[in-house]
């Protein structure tokens, strides 16, 4: 297998923890769509990072696909339940996370452009969507050691890379100091060492 993606993405980090959980080798492929000599267009038609290419030429995309992938292809270890409400509620942490890291990018490049042509209503609506997501996050997190009960899950690990991106894209967000259960969460993901060895570079 080989997983091509960026060292920023927070949705190919999602894919790296969970092949480090997993204990599952794959290669790794560093390519970034928005680079003029990207290849990922020609392997995945949304050209959007992660892509999993599996031994048998199947290519696979989009984090969440890739993510309950290997969590089936592999028994040990398991980060998702069996299809029943709590697998539900797993899924709708990633939703959760996801959806602030979609809002993240979006401010991300927005801020890229010539500052003329921004859109101040458009950031401040994505900046709602991330204030509303944590608050969310940390509601539904209270004082539980994990997200989903007494064990780590995918909803943790979406979580922690939502959390990270925010970091290291946006620090002037204090979520740290508005939700200090979510930066207990954090700082103890950050103890193992497939977070540890994933901390977004750019």
């Amino acid at each position: 297998m080989k997983l091509i993606g960026s060292l920023t993405s927070p949705f190919v980090r999602k894919v790296r923890v969970v092949l480090a959980e997993k204990k599952i080798e794959c290669e790794f492929e560093i390519d970034s769509p928005w680079t003029p000599e990207s290849n990922v267009p020609n392997i995945n038609p949304l050209g959007k990072i992660p892509v999993l290419a599996l031994d048998d030429e199947t290519v696979l995309f989009d984090s969440r696909v890739i993510s309950e992938y290997l969590d089936n292809v592999a028994p040990n270890n398991k980060l998702m339940p069996a299809p029943n409400r709590e697998r539900t509620e797993v899924k709708r942490w990633e939703a959760l996370a996801d959806g602030i890291c979609d809002a993240a990018a979006l401010i991300f490049l927005e801020m890229k452009r010539p500052e003329g042509q921004r859109s101040a209503d458009w950031i401040t609506r994505q900046q709602d969507k991330i204030t509303r997501g944590l608050e969310y996050m940390a509601n539904e997190l209270g004082e539980s050691p994990w997200c989903m009960g007494n064990h780590l899950s995918l909803a943790d690990i979406a979580t922690g890379c939502a959390l990270g991106y925010l970091a290291f894209r946006f620090p002037e967000i204090d979520w740290r100091g508005a939700h200090p259960n979510l930066a207990r969460l954090y700082d103890k993901l950050m103890q193992r060492p497939a977070f540890a060895e994933t901390v977004p570079k750019g």
